[in-house]
């Protein structure tokens, strides 16, 4: 990036932000982060979009801050045209290291083409990178439990294998939404203790949360919950 464009995001910090910001970042260092909000790196993704110097910005990669891999993720998902936009998916993903440059991704174009998404998606989570695995199981979580809901869906998430907690959390994630929109299709995964014993666990925990399963539905997923392990086990079967 310019050093005019880096200084305005310098412009933009505020110190009790960032000291929050690293609180919930354990895998970032805190000395590349700045501490701005969100809403004020997308204004700044709105004014730079389509700009030289955004394209500039674009193609250098990696950038020293956490502020800069949000501000990249920001530009990329205005990018209108879809093999463009995978294209710069997946020159950025190897470079995400966190949870939160992950999760706040929404390409507007992806969900057009949801052929394309679906291999795409299903590439993605078989790569080794964790936040690109994760990526890809959110994109399966956000476009591929209404409409084009397939139950062979919940087979392959569910036959996913990682070390990675963050990886994990994503994948408990999934399932609990997958619970709220698909609740009769998960439920023998959960019966029969198909997951892994922490992803089993976190799946129901964030269901619990959720508003959008009965009374009845929630009390029933309590009694499914198995007495976790450390240990063999615990996030691969």
């Amino acid at each position: 990036m310019t050093d005019g464009s880096l200084n305005r995001i310098g412009m933009l910090a505020d110190a009790d932000y960032r000291a929050f910001q690293c609180s919930l970042m354990p895998t970032v260092n805190p000395e590349r982060v700045l501490g701005v909000r969100t809403p004020a790196l997308r204004r700044l993704a709105r004014e730079l979009s389509g700009s030289t110097e955004a394209e500039r910005f674009l193609a250098s990669l990696p950038h020293a801050t956490y502020e800069e891999n949000n501000l990249h993720a920001f530009l990329l998902e205005r990018t209108a045209d879809y093999d463009l936009c995978v294209a710069r998916l997946d020159r950025f993903l190897p470079f995400v290291d966190n949870w939160a440059t992950c999760d706040s991704m929404n390409p507007r174009v992806l969900p057009h083409f949801p052929l394309r998404l679906l291999a795409d998606a299903r590439r993605w989570m078989s790569e080794s990178h964790p936040y690109t695995i994760r990526f890809g199981i959110r994109m399966m979580m956000c476009y591929f439990l209404d409409a084009r809901f397939d139950p062979t869906f919940l087979t392959e998430i569910a036959s996913l294998c990682s070390d990675e907690y963050y990886v994990n959390m994503m994948i408990a994630w999934y399932f609990a939404t997958a619970l709220a929109k698909q609740y009769e299709a998960v439920l023998p995964l959960l019966i029969h203790e198909t997951l892994p014993v922490f992803v089993h666990n976190k799946a129901i925990q964030k269901a619990l949360e959720s508003r959008r399963l009965s009374s009845d539905q929630k009390n029933y997923l309590r009694t499914l919950k198995i007495k976790e392990k450390i240990g063999k086990g615990r996030f691969c079967r």
